[in-house]
């Protein structure tokens, strides 16, 4: 079982910043920068200065402050901490990370992609029976361990609790027991890169294939990536949409990478539910999607949306999931316990790949 008063017992990140003598410098610009200037005005934190890494810098100001290297830091300032405003899930930029982390105290906060709030300690004591409960259906000890890891890493933001818990992102598909003829739904299929790792596990060898994707770039290259392949046209649906709750439109804004997000400015897209594919905008050419065995959700903040546009879905097939619980503060308990009220038989399983902060982190649920 978890064990609260051992959670709360761990030093907090946001309370060692607020607390410290040594001179804080933010690792990064973007968004991230932004979001942390912001949680260190709330609590109260010094910003020494903001940094980039050297190839980057180049006399730039940011948010009124002027961006400096990292040598240029070190050569002035004998004694330091870092707060990393940016996810890396590459592995030469994660051993960079890692190799600052030898110089100097490096504290990597865990916000949300999306959304706002922080997991914090109250957060935490509000939450944790929900957390509980998510912890109590888990399948394996090893899901166990990375739960526990996460929350831990969650409250101090010290990146060796990450180290810890990865695993291998083909450990997922070991655990769903992927064959080689399944039905797949890739909802958030980016440029292929679900689609690419499935079928190098499989051999090549599926039944039928549906990426939906809504950014148009990414789309594009999408429909490239499946030409370039090979892969049997008649087998593989592509469908220019996000993946929702219901069938409209939506206004969405495009980030860096894979990042497209709902917005109040933007571009307008289309909306489909995976439901409305089975039934209300079923037609005849669609026949040979007619069956669904493994469906994958990593849609930006957009799962739980998605999760309920997949209801009828998930009762009538259920499918295997491999679903992301890391963009929204509260998806690492709110999506293990509603795919587990939809799909009762199943077993739940939690596996962290290698990111810097927790992210790339995924509920797998099957009956196999």
């Amino acid at each position: 079982m978890l064990d609260l008063d051992y959670f709360l017992s761990l030093p907090s990140y946001l309370e060692f910043l607020g607390s410290t003598r040594l001179p804080i410098f933010i690792w990064g610009m973007g968004d991230g920068c932004l979001k942390l200037l912001n949680i260190f005005n709330d609590y109260g934190i010094p910003c020494a200065g903001i940094f980039a890494s050297d190839e980057f810098v180049r006399d730039k100001l940011f948010m009124g402050y002027r961006l400096h290297s990292l040598s240029e830091i070190e050569n002035a300032v004998p004694e330091f901490i870092v707060v990393l405003a940016f996810g890396a899930g590459y592995p030469e930029l994660m051993r960079k990370i890692e190799g600052l982390s030898l110089r100097h105290r490096l504290i990597v906060p865990d916000m949300p992609v999306v959304g706002g709030g922080l997991f914090t300690k109250d957060f935490l004591v509000s939450r944790f029976d929900s957390l509980s409960r998510v912890y109590s259906m888990l399948s394996d000890q090893k899901s166990r361990e990375v739960y526990k890891a996460l929350i831990e890493f969650k409250i101090t933001g010290e990146i060796k609790t990450l180290r810890s818990c990865e695993t291998h992102p083909s450990d997922g598909y070991r655990l769903l027991k992927i064959g080689a003829s399944e039905s797949v739904f890739d909802l958030g299929a980016y440029t292929g890169d679900t689609i690419r790792e499935l079928l190098d596990f499989t051999g090549g060898s599926f039944s039928s294939i549906t990426g939906i994707e809504p950014d148009r770039r990414n789309f594009r290259k999408l429909c490239e990536y499946v030409e370039r392949s090979g892969l049997d046209s008649s087998k593989v649906r592509l469908i220019n949409a996000a993946a929702g709750d219901s069938c409209g439109s939506i206004t969405v804004l495009k980030g860096g990478g894979r990042m497209i997000k709902r917005s109040q400015s933007g571009v307008s897209v289309q909306m489909i539910s995976l439901d409305s594919l089975f039934w209300d905008n079923a037609s005849p050419e669609d026949s040979a999607f007619r069956e669904c065995t493994y469906i994958k959700y990593d849609i930006e903040g957009e799962e739980q949306n998605a999760l309920y546009g997949s209801k009828r879905v998930l009762k009538m097939f259920k499918p295997s999931i491999c679903c992301s619980i890391y963009h929204r503060l509260e998806d690492i308990y709110s999506i293990p316990l509603y795919i587990s009220s939809c799909l009762p038989g199943h077993r739940l399983y939690i596996r962290h790949s290698p990111c810097y902060p927790a992210w790339d982190t995924s509920l797998y649920a099957t009956d196999r």
